[in-house]
């Protein structure tokens, strides 16, 4: 069909009037698009929507097609290749890939089941074989009817009839359709004529109500009103093709005319399929209306109107960043497939509300961002349809398909039991996606609650739900109420997913290639972490979701039914002896002989028992329960009240909400299992090796987490912090001499704060690793320290950011040093003090010990010591022969050389002496030396002078 059409624009095809199909095809505007660019029709309306390829179908892809139907619209979808609808049921589908691990592979099509069961309700759905048949499944779809036009209200002619002498607002109101609209536009100029550029309007509807034909008309106002930058924004520019289309109406209401008072631009990227980007006005003066995308949001300097249509599919981050001093129209849809996305009304529109209340009304005024301070902020809601009439087939069934309208939890009238009085229970998957009337209204109560108290989620995670073979729910049931009610109440709902017990052959291929397969998040995520081959083998259950009734949060609900669901993990709910595993009633495989007749199949629900006491059913083997979340201050209170130890935050943050992932542990103690260790000594040392890192870290990539939220993960009671003293040794590769006198003058109020600086780091440091004994600090000390020692904060960063004046933070960290420079002074202190003890041990004398010998005794010894000492050396004196050192020479002949010469060098003859001693030696020789004595007697005579130096 596509090359038929291309065929014709070039003038290549001959049109064959008596081919019905082929007049259709060419006559005919038809939007080709794939699965994956579904997301480019958001907000287009088209008359019939077709789908192919069953197999590749998801929930987001039938919210996003099917919600682009008009009132009176058809949603045909094609089937082939099968001989009973039951096939369906049991067909692999391409996202079941994903949903299969190594330990779970059995994936059962319950969405697939209750999907071809819903057909069955829709008017406006024709199923239909590859001979384009319609199937008995769409019995109902024989006769069509036109719908009838919507009348146009009353009061909108009223609204529509007083306001036609108030221009330019009178004419742009004869576009609109609704009076919701006509109001929303009346608003929307309202900020216009104020020009406070700081002012956010929030535009929030169900789908087809108008609101971006409200914007393109208040967009028409503004450049009546002469604003000259104004910027639009969207997930994609097709999105914007309505808007743009009112854009244009409204010149037409203000008879601009095209080429003389404005020009259209459309991009030139293929992909955006020549939508429009621009508008350039030059009626009165040169004005601007232009596309950016969300992530250009440092493009919006010179802005005064920026417009964000479709906000909720928009990630937070990014539409925080296009907030600033201009004014902010936002528009987004509350359910349907772009309300999903709860990001906008949990958070953004929460703290839009809190900051525009007086100064004081609220806690959550330090919570709320600097970009928003100063904003005053106007709601909108618009109810009444404009694509189809209130109550279309179309829109209720794709709405209770995939649990879109369920975005409210409805209120329980049982009152406030106590959390002790509820009990957990099992919800079999069969059951719950069984299509019974029972079951449905239990299932739209647990995704409401789902929807309700979680910020983001896609109908995607509906079949997930249903069809992953390693999902179960659990579901916290209060107990029947006194005024005779049939039903339990649902508080909370959680949903875990098994994992682990991954085989070492994969392990190892994975760590090795850097790859890991589908699922098992945290099995894979930790082990890559800290290279551990060993706890990917573990078995273990993530917490996927923990949702409590709105009006019901902070009472211990979610806590009591943790800790049930803990306790059934653990063997202590049930004993095995007497369990008997019931019996499972799952989808049997459908083939060509179990099949019936394609044209006579209509299908029936099956009734099965929903829910299941946890006595009943016998639990998995679990080494350890997890959860993976967006890290926040109260997610993270609550899941360390319960015992988690945190292990591993992500560095890089979300780019949907902006958060850091955090992955948090539990060790089971299994009291039937004797194989399960019951120490936890392996998450013992992934949470030390984890706090070293996490220290290290946060002067870089957590340099922008608040310093509380870094406190609170890094104290936690669940593990053994046995806090030590740090040793001299230890201390001086950290601190030198002088870095601790530097520390000893700041702590006087001797030297600035500057001086130490640089100390600040290695100081931290210490104290965070548990190095500094029992030393304490208070809260805000503690968040001092780190703020400014571990994330490098100036003093002025750190009082804005805990709104404390300048000179009190620095009094409290001069405390904060004064302890720690005493502490570390003393550690030095007591290793010099132990250094003197042990080398002069020996020799101290114990007080109050009695002394073994008198003074006149200790006198007496020692001075007999000396005298033998003194005889010793008297006799090595006697020994030694001392007269080769004797000077030569009488008195005499002293005094006559002395006289010859008093000054220079004197000779002395030594023959005589030399006589003496030759006359002795001779005495003490045999004969046969006197030759030699003569020789040696010559010599001697030759030296008979001796030189002396006077």
């Amino acid at each position: 069909m596509k090359q038929m059409k291309q065929k014709r624009k070039q003038g290549k095809v001959d049109v064959n009037e008596d081919d019905p199909f082929e007049l259709f095809i060419l006559s005919t505007s038809i939007r080709y698009c794939y699965y994956a660019e579904t997301h480019k029709i958001l907000g287009n309306t088209f008359g019939m929507c077709i789908l192919q390829d069953f197999e590749a179908l998801t929930p987001n892809i039938l919210a996003r097609a099917i919600e682009t139907v008009e009132g009176g619209g058809l949603v045909v979808l094609l089937l082939r290749s099968i001989n009973s609808l039951k096939q369906l049921h049991t067909m692999a589908m391409d996202v079941h890939a994903r949903y299969r691990t190594e330990a779970h592979n059995d994936v059962v099509g319950r969405f697939n089941e209750r999907f071809i069961l819903s057909l069955a309700s829709c008017t406006r759905c024709l199923v239909v074989d590859d001979q384009l048949n319609i199937l008995p499944v769409s019995s109902h779809s024989f006769e069509i009817k036109t719908m009838p036009a919507v009348e146009t209200a009353n009061e909108l002619k009223e609204l529509k009839a007083s306001m036609q002498d108030t221009q330019p607002v009178g004419s742009l109101l004869n576009c609109c359709c609704t009076l919701d609209q006509a109001k929303a536009v009346l608003k929307f100029v309202e900020c216009i004529s104020e020009k406070t550029l700081r002012s956010t309007v929030a535009l929030t509807a169900a789908r087809g109500r108008g609101k971006s034909a409200a914007l393109g008309l208040a967009m028409a106002a503004a450049v009546a009103f002469g604003y000259s930058n104004i910027f639009v924004t969207s997930p994609s520019p097709e999105n914007l093709k309505t808007l743009f289309e009112f854009i244009f109406k409204g010149f037409d209401a203000l008879q601009y005319s095209e080429h003389e008072d404005y020009s259209i631009t459309q991009s030139s990227n293929p992909e955006f399929n020549k939508a429009v980007v621009r508008v350039d006005v030059f009626h009165d003066h040169r004005q601007t209306i232009q596309y950016i995308h969300p992530t250009d949001a440092a493009k919006l300097g010179q802005a005064e109107l920026v417009v964000i249509d479709e906000a909720a599919a928009i990630p937070l981050p990014l539409v925080k960043a296009l907030l600033g001093p201009y004014l902010v129209f936002m528009a987004s849809t509350i359910n349907g497939y772009e309300g999903t996305g709860r990001s906008l009304s949990l958070k953004l529109i929460e703290q839009l509300r809190v900051q525009s209340r007086p100064m004081g009304a609220s806690t959550k005024q330090k919570e709320v961002d600097s970009k928003l301070v100063g904003r005053s902020l106007a709601e909108i809601t618009l109810d009444e349809s404009i694509r189809y009439r209130n109550g279309d087939a179309t829109e209720a069934w794709l709405n209770h398909l995939l649990c879109l309208d369920a975005t409210l939890a409805p209120p329980i009238p049982a009152g406030c039991p106590s959390p002790e009085n509820c009990d957990l229970y099992y919800v079999d998957r069969d059951a719950l996606f069984s299509y019974d009337k029972g079951s449905e209204a239990f299932l739209q109560r647990v995704m409401s609650l789902m929807v309700s108290s979680h910020y983001k989620n896609t109908p995607n995670d509906l079949q997930m739900l249903s069809d992953a073979p390693a999902h179960h729910l659990f579901c916290l049931l209060g107990p029947l109420s006194s005024s005779g009610g049939k039903t339990h109440e649902v508080f909370c709902v959680i949903q875990v997913c098994l994992e682990g017990d991954i085989s070492s052959a994969s392990i190892m291929q994975g760590l090795a290639r850097g790859q890991r397969s589908s699922g098992d998040l945290i099995p894979w995520t930790v082990g890559t972490q800290f290279l551990d081959q060993d706890f990917p083998r573990l078995s273990g259950a993530r917490v996927i979701r923990i949702a409590t009734h709105t009006d019901y949060q902070g009472m211990g609900y979610g806590s009591r039914a943790l800790d049930l669901l803990e306790k059934y993990y653990e063997q202590n709910m049930i004993n095995i002896d007497e369990m008997e595993e019931p019996e499972r009633q799952g989808l049997k495989i459908v083939n060509e002989e179990t099949a019936g007749e394609l044209g006579k199949d209509q299908g029936k629900p099956r009734k099965l028992k929903l829910l299941l006491k946890l006595s009943e059913r016998k639990p998995e083997r679990l080494d350890y329960l997890g959860v993976s979340f967006g890290l926040t201050g109260s997610l993270l209170k609550f899941w360390k009240k319960a015992g988690f130890v945190p292990v591993y935050i992500r560095q890089t943050a979300n780019d949907l909400t902006g958060e850091h992932s955090c992955i948090m542990l539990k060790v089971l103690r299994n009291q039937l299992d004797d194989a399960i260790p019951t120490d936890n000594q392996w998450l013992q040392a992934f949470w030390l090796d984890f706090r070293r890192r996490f220290i290290s870290l946060l002067g870089f990539q957590f340099r922008k987490m608040s310093p509380a939220l870094a406190l609170a993960i890094l104290h936690n009671k669940a593990v053994n912090d046995n806090h030590s003293d740090i040793s001299r040794q230890e201390l001086e590769l950290h601190l030198s001499q002088y870095d601790l006198k530097r520390l000893e003058y700041y702590s006087r109020n001797m030297a600035d704060y500057h001086l130490i600086m640089d100390l600040l780091p290695n100081v931290t440091k210490i104290y965070c690793l548990g190095s500094m004994g029992d030393t304490h600090f208070s809260a805000v000390q503690l968040t001092i320290l780190i703020g400014m020692g571990l994330q490098y904060k100036t003093a002025d960063e750190l009082a804005a950011e805990l709104e404390l004046p300048s000179t009190q933070l620095l009094g409290l960290f001069n405390r904060t040093m004064r302890k720690i420079s005493q502490y570390l002074s003393s550690v030095v202190e007591q290793e010099v003090a132990a250094a003197l003890e042990s080398k002069s041990g020996r020799n101290l004398v114990s007080f109050g010990q009695p002394i073994a010998q008198t003074l006149s005794d200790e006198l007496d010894e020692d001075a007999k010591k000396l005298k033998e000492k003194q005889m010793e050396e008297l006799k090595k004196l006697q020994l030694d022969d001392l007269s080769q050192f004797t000077i030569k020479g009488s008195e005499n002949e002293w005094s006559n050389v002395l006289a010859k010469n008093p000054k220079g060098i004197v000779s002395l003859k030594s023959g005589e002496k030399r006589r003496l001693l030759d006359a002795a030696e001779e005495t003490n020789v045999e004969d046969e030396t006197k030759p030699d004595k003569k020789k040696t007697h010559k010599n001697q005579s030759q030296r008979g002078k001796k030189k002396v130096k006077k």
